[in-house]
């Protein structure tokens, strides 16, 4: 049945034709938000209100910033070319460039508020949530915008608008979340860790699979036989890997 779909897949509101694409990456978000404040409000904040909004606004401009940024910069000669380099950074993203930028904001905005507590670990299984829901969306724009994967004779190719049988990236990536989500379920409910290494877990094993996945994706080469977001993989995953290297988990 996937074998017969016409990509880009389009849905129809209000008398007007729309990629499905954005929906549901809009749909993943609503979702994705709607979760976290469930389990914010189940948990104790020890932060209180003011400071977790503050802390919620950073990581926005964060990663908006950040999402752009990398996104624009992972082909650089076409952001030298455009004709309205604004333009082009504000129609490139990458979830790569929102977590990174997500992260730095964060970390200052806690410096600037004089608070050490850890506070990405209620934001983990809604971020992983949000971020499968908007694949979907990737998968059904298929050749279409920059989220497919190279050409394939392996037996999971799919034809995705084009000529050519390529990895269904996004798919992968559905499937990676998914198993992450019932891992990191498992972790949290088996040991006993500092408040953090949850969040500190997710993203290490987020880039790290985003860094090989890349392997398999039309990309720019820009230093080292590595792309833009490769190379931002190994920065996030050396930080996390140092963080995490002192932690001990005990068992329940």
């Amino acid at each position: 049945m996937l074998m017969t779909i016409e990509f880009p897949v389009t849905i129809d509101l209000f008398g007007k034709t729309f990629l499905l694409h954005p929906f549901m990456e809009g749909l993943g978000m609503f979702i994705g938000m709607r979760y976290y404040q469930l389990l914010k409000w189940k948990d104790q904040e020890s932060l209180g209100h003011s400071n977790s909004l503050l802390i919620v606004i950073a990581a926005g401009v964060g990663a908006l910033i950040g999402s752009h940024l990398i996104g624009s910069l992972e082909r650089p000669d076409e952001l030298l070319s455009a004709s309205n380099i604004w333009a082009y950074i504000w129609v490139n993203n990458t979830i790569i460039g929102g977590l990174a930028g997500g992260l730095i904001a964060v970390e200052l905005m806690k410096k600037l508020m004089g608070k050490k507590e850890s506070t990405g670990d209620l934001m983990v299984f809604p971020l992983i949530l949000a971020i499968a829901i908007g694949r979907v969306g990737c998968f059904y724009t298929g050749v279409f915008e920059q989220t497919y994967g190279l050409p394939t004779e392996c037996p999971f190719g799919m034809y995705l608008g084009d000529a050519y049988k390529r990895h269904p990236v996004a798919l992968y990536e559905i499937a990676f979340l998914l198993l992450l989500f019932t891992a990191l379920q498992c972790f949290k409910t088996r040991y006993n860790y500092h408040k953090g290494v949850l969040f500190q877990l997710f993203m290490l094993s987020y880039f790290s699979f985003r860094f090989v996945l890349d392997f398999i994706k039309p990309r720019a080469i820009i230093l080292f036989g590595l792309s833009t977001i490769q190379i931002t993989c190994i920065v996030v995953i050396i930080y996390y890997i140092y963080l995490l290297n002192s932690e001990r988990f005990i068992k329940k």
